[in-house]
């Protein structure tokens, strides 16, 4: 599947969150609507697996190396539901984290504890001797970032840029925060699944050129939720889970 056969938006049309309303969806989710984090990363998870299998692995990933960036945060968390449906279809799936295992807490460590029990292998930062992946998926830092990325997470977005292999970021590329500014360093995506609805970041053109494609995914979030927050959505996700933004700059 290209990125032809996922249903086009009009990104210009559909309504973009600030970091303050994204935190307010989190926030009514999990505590007016009963829908709890565990399942927005399935679904975030699911997505982005989808999107990296039809879109970069062929529409079959048997066999095929991936290597999966994640941070200990609810991006982390999304990435790392994405390597074990990856491991699912029969790729080659390998995992490095930004952290200590023992450093994960909440969700995000229940989905690397996953990991640990199906023999996914892990490591802390991406070592020399990794094998050269047919792509990368970028869940280091999500929508939370504050100040330019360091340590692990700064080399890991160096080493995805370096490399020729396509990345793949999850809600927003690593090292861009939703208000639209770039630090450093900051991901250059071949794409970007986001979540829910876009970040106002998007309406920037230095952004877009850092997420390549942009796709956006369902994470069932209630339409009375938006409502009530006075935002009108409608139904975007009415053909498909995943739709078409942008195609590459």
């Amino acid at each position: 599947m290209t990125h032809n056969q996922f249903p086009i938006s009009n990104l210009q049309r559909i309504p973009h969150l600030t970091t303050a309303q994204m935190i307010e969806v989190d926030r009514a989710m999990v505590e007016d609507y009963r829908i709890k984090l565990v399942q927005m990363m399935e679904n975030a998870g699911r997505n982005l697996a989808h999107l990296a299998r039809m879109r970069f692995l062929g529409g079959d990933p048997r066999g095929k190396s991936v290597l999966v960036l994640a941070g200990s945060g609810g991006n982390g968390g999304g990435a790392l539901v994405c390597a074990r449906r990856l491991h699912n279809f029969g790729a080659k799936v390998h995992v490095a984290t930004t952290k200590s295992p023992t450093e994960f807490g909440g969700v995000p460590a229940h989905q690397l504890d996953i990991l640990q029990r199906i023999g996914v292998e892990i490591s802390i930062g991406v070592p020399s001797s990794a094998e050269k992946p047919a792509l990368i998926i970028d869940g280091i830092i999500g929508y939370s970032l504050r100040g330019d990325p360091r340590g692990i997470a700064a080399e890991m977005i160096r080493r995805a840029n370096a490399a020729v292999t396509p990345v793949l970021s999850l809600d927003v590329p690593s090292g861009i925060a939703t208000d639209g500014a770039v630090q450093s360093p900051a991901i250059r995506a071949a794409a970007t699944l986001t979540l829910a609805l876009p970040k106002v970041a998007f309406r920037q053109a230095v952004v877009l050129a850092h997420t390549g494609e942009l796709y956006l995914a369902d994470i069932s979030v209630p339409s009375e939720l938006y409502a009530a927050m006075g935002i009108s959505v409608g139904e975007i996700f009415a053909e498909n889970d995943i739709v078409r933004l942008k195609s590459q700059i």
